[in-house]
């Protein structure tokens, strides 16, 4: 599968056939910090995906207003 990493931006190959969540393990990426998104849809750390799949991952970015 291609993951697709963003700030910066960079795209690995990585085999599928696994949860997301090790996906993101192996990345060394904390699930709880980005957003997954699959053919422009968000995705759980739980769903599995395959060695076609492209993955997009987004850091989650958050502020306020004053």
């Amino acid at each position: 599968m291609k993951v697709k990493l963003r700030n910066p931006d960079r795209q690995v190959d990585l085999p599928g056939g696994r949860p997301i969540r090790e996906v993101l393990d192996e990345l060394g990426i904390d699930g709880d910090t980005v957003l997954v998104i699959r053919d422009g849809e968000l995705v759980t750390r739980h769903e599995q995906v395959g060695d076609d799949d492209e993955l997009e991952v987004r850091p989650v970015i958050s502020g306020g207003s004053r």
